[in-house]
């Protein structure tokens, strides 16, 4: 019996050892978040997620017809980042559509530009948008309209990924702006 119980005692030790080696030493690729991706940006310029590693990002999900969360938020999104100065020089920022039907990358450009210089437009092949989407989380739905055309309900939550481009929270619509800018100054510090 005490062979067996140290035999035991010993391969729990093993097995506690492996799993805090492999939690430790895990390659950075598998501490990202979302899911690998091969879209465009707003300039035709294939994108992945690469993009999202290197520097600390934030990213939000959205499409140009929105009434209003996704020119709010990007409204929001430029003022916080200004409001960092220095601070907030290298997150970069991505705006991702969900409707690609409609977003081509020009129009997607076109719509960020008369907001903001500070975020990038992501588009794309539309089951590729939408499952790069599904991957990081997102909820997205096309919602049709009475008058023929459609709208989307969406997640409108800013994502904010560190250098390694695993998430470190959110921030949601409607947020405090101070809290806002202490999430994006202490994603600054990543």
């Amino acid at each position: 019996m005490r062979y067996v119980f140290a035999a035991l005692v010993i391969a729990l030790g093993i097995a506690i050892f492996a799993l805090t080696y492999s939690v430790v030493n895990r390659p950075e690729a598998e501490a990202a978040y979302g899911v690998p991706f091969e879209l465009v940006d707003q300039d035709g310029r294939a994108i992945t997620e690469q993009a999202f590693r290197g520097q600390p990002t934030a990213l939000f999900f959205g499409f140009t017809h929105c009434p209003e969360i996704c020119p709010t938020t990007l409204y929001e999104l430029d003022g916080w980042l200004a409001a960092l100065g220095e601070a907030g020089a290298d997150i970069d920022a991505y705006f991702v559509t969900i409707d690609p039907e409609r977003d081509t990358p020009e129009l997607l450009g076109d719509y960020v530009a008369s907001v903001t210089d500070r975020v990038r437009g992501i588009s794309g092949e539309p089951e590729a948008v939408r499952e790069m989407a599904r991957g990081f989380g997102v909820y997205f739905k096309r919602v049709e309209l009475d008058d023929g055309d459609y709208t989307m309900d969406h997640t409108a939550s800013v994502f904010l990924l560190d250098s390694n481009g695993a998430f470190r929270k959110t921030i949601a619509w409607g947020e405090n702006p101070d809290t806002a800018i202490e999430k994006l100054r202490d994603l600054a510090d990543s």
